[in-house]
């Protein structure tokens, strides 16, 4: 049980320094489409989609245990088929904590760390969730139903244009193709299934901000500050671990790449230029 086959993108010279980029809910490797493109000249830039999302197999969950633990057990193998012994890490959403758990297992693997929009600290949680966390404290099927609307087309959208002042900028492919995902057979079962287990990342905190503590990656945060979900200050609280962070923040929403990709990804080549050496390893 566990075995899947990861559908992923990748582009640039195999030999240059590595970028793994691990995305979130309601997207897939796609979310990094101008990212890849951006980086392939200088860097061996790997997207892969995770396990319930995109291309990569969704088996039933009777067949896979849709957990963050064996989400980043999957990962892990995946980097090591593809004999990625060393790699800057981009992460957003629930790509975050996975890349936490593979940071936190294999420390001399990352040289450096970019987020856009995921989260390591409490207080980037927002009060948006609370129902969540009631389903956290008491998984009874009340508590899963009242969250049924949560995998929907119509979610999935929102979360892409709240907080952005012009809609218009949001193209609708990413949108589109993650709601006409979620409407598959199983997927919203998957989905609730994750976002119960998302209490673990939580409860992990304090073990991911030591291991910032302790080994100080460099490290970008590229912010949406008008995120429904993660807050401006869990981006500012990085500065109480690793003080040389650099924190961003664009005035859009949670998928800031769909907005302010244009200034955002030479913030994120400047970025892996400066720590070369660190990364080339």
């Amino acid at each position: 049980m566990g075995e899947v086959n990861v559908f992923y993108r990748e582009a640039g010279n195999t030999a240059a320094p590595t970028v793994l980029l691990l995305h979130g809910f309601a997207a897939s490797s796609y979310m990094w489409r101008d990212v890849i493109k951006a980086l392939a000249s200088e860097y061996h830039v790997v997207a892969p989609d995770l396990p319930g999302f995109g291309f990569t197999e969704s088996p039933a969950s009777g067949q896979y245990e849709y957990t963050f633990a064996n989400l980043t057990k999957t990962i892990d193998h995946f980097t090591e088929q593809l004999t990625l012994d060393r790699y800057a890490l981009g992460v957003h959403d629930y790509g975050a904590p996975v890349g936490w758990r593979l940071a936190q297992a294999h420390p001399s693997k990352i040289t450096a760390i970019i987020s856009q929009n995921g989260n390591a600290y409490e207080e980037g949680l927002s009060t948006g969730w609370e129902p969540i966390r009631t389903y956290w404290n008491d998984p009874s099927k009340a508590n899963r139903d009242a969250l049924s609307d949560f995998p929907t087309p119509a979610s999935i959208k929102w979360q892409y244009v709240e907080g952005v002042s012009d809609t218009s900028a949001v193209a609708p492919d990413a949108y589109t193709l993650e709601g006409g995902h979620i409407t598959q057979p199983g997927m919203a079962d998957i989905q609730l299934d994750l976002l119960l287990d998302y209490a673990t990342n939580v409860a992990k905190y304090p073990e991911f901000q030591a291991y910032f503590r302790e080994h100080q990656p460099p490290l970008l945060a590229v912010w949406g500050k008008h995120d429904p979900f993660f807050l401006p200050s869990g981006a500012e609280a990085w500065k109480r671990d690793i003080p040389e962070a650099d924190i961003r923040f664009y005035d859009t929403g949670h998928f800031a790449l769909e907005t302010h990709g244009g200034v955002i990804i030479p913030v994120i080549r400047e970025f892996l230029n400066k720590h070369h050496n660190c990364i080339k390893g």
